[in-house]
């Protein structure tokens, strides 16, 4: 388990990596009162949270965005599966920060987050959001970074105000989207749940409506306004994830790699690779096998 504390605008951000063949348990105390906000890259994590005698978990995977409230008498504890690479960006302001903030950025707070700036318990749960594109491409820029030093700082500091700025932007999309039953949410989650499972094979719209029974372009529609991106958008960024996985964690062959996710042309595999993670799927596998030895 690898961790970077780092301080941006009097918040404290945690980025975390771990790769384990056992079950490994990530303890983690807040020093006072204060909103937390933690984004998932990878791996499939369970987070446990106790206090006052009774213990909560939240399942946590690839792509959520979660946000809390939390003190002292709270224990939070990652409980990360083994064989799922996690990588997780946490962030945590001090409510005294908050108040502390300029006025136009302590109303994005009051307005979007009031339950969590004005508690009512030791622990409060808030939104949880699948992340954007641009936020999962945030979150790949913090641990694709070769800078060193206070370079690094200073462009980690920058992606985190990013993530945070996409956070509370994707936060005001979802609440237009309340107009939502919970019936059609649920569909559309089971969308998500179908080609994240079937992305190399993906079924087609028309195939895809009728397994969750919701017409096309209700589907096209909603599925980006409840996940920040289309449905083919999506499959393509979970093709490209898994290939990051199976390079970093398998003794897959780009060639490999490319096939399992789907990809016929490896040019069009590198490229696509390229462009979303900032290096060659060659020179990934090329790091992964120095590491390795």
């Amino acid at each position: 388990m690898t961790t970077d504390i780092i301080e941006v605008n009097n918040f404290i951000v945690l980025i975390e990596q771990s790769n384990s063949d056992k079950e490994f348990v990530q303890k983690c105390e807040i020093d006072g009162d204060a909103v937390g906000f933690a984004f998932y890259g990878s791996g499939n994590v369970e987070l446990e949270i106790k206090h006052n005698d009774q213990t909560k978990y939240l399942t946590n995977t690839t792509g959520l965005a979660i946000s809390f409230f939390g003190n002292q008498k709270v224990g939070f504890a990652h409980k990360i599966a083994p064989e799922k690479p996690l990588q997780s960006i946490s962030v945590f302001a001090k409510l005294k920060t908050i108040q502390n903030l300029p006025q136009t950025e302590k109303e994005i707070f009051e307005k979007q987050l009031p339950e969590l700036v004005n508690p009512n318990a030791h622990f409060v749960k808030g939104p949880t959001l699948f992340m954007s594109l641009e936020m999962q491409l945030a979150v790949q820029k913090i641990f694709n970074t070769t800078y060193s030093g206070n370079t690094r700082l200073l462009f980690l500091k920058s992606q985190v105000n990013e993530l945070l700025a996409h956070f509370f932007a994707l936060l005001s999309e979802e609440k237009k989207m309340e107009q939502l039953t919970e019936k059609d949410k649920e569909k559309l989650f089971q969308a998500k749940d179908i080609v994240s499972t079937n992305y190399s094979k993906p079924p087609t719209i028309t195939e895809l409506s009728k397994l969750i029974g919701l017409n096309s372009n209700k589907l096209k529609k909603n599925f980006k306004e409840l996940f920040g991106i289309p449905v083919y958008k999506f499959i393509h960024e979970e093709r490209l994830n898994k290939a990051y996985e199976l390079l970093c964690n398998s003794e897959k062959t780009v060639q490999e790699a490319a096939w399992d996710v789907g990809y016929e042309s490896l040019s069009s595999f590198s490229n696509a690779f390229q462009k979303k993670f900032g290096s060659r799927p060659n020179e990934v596998r090329k790091q992964f096998l120095s590491n390795k030895s």
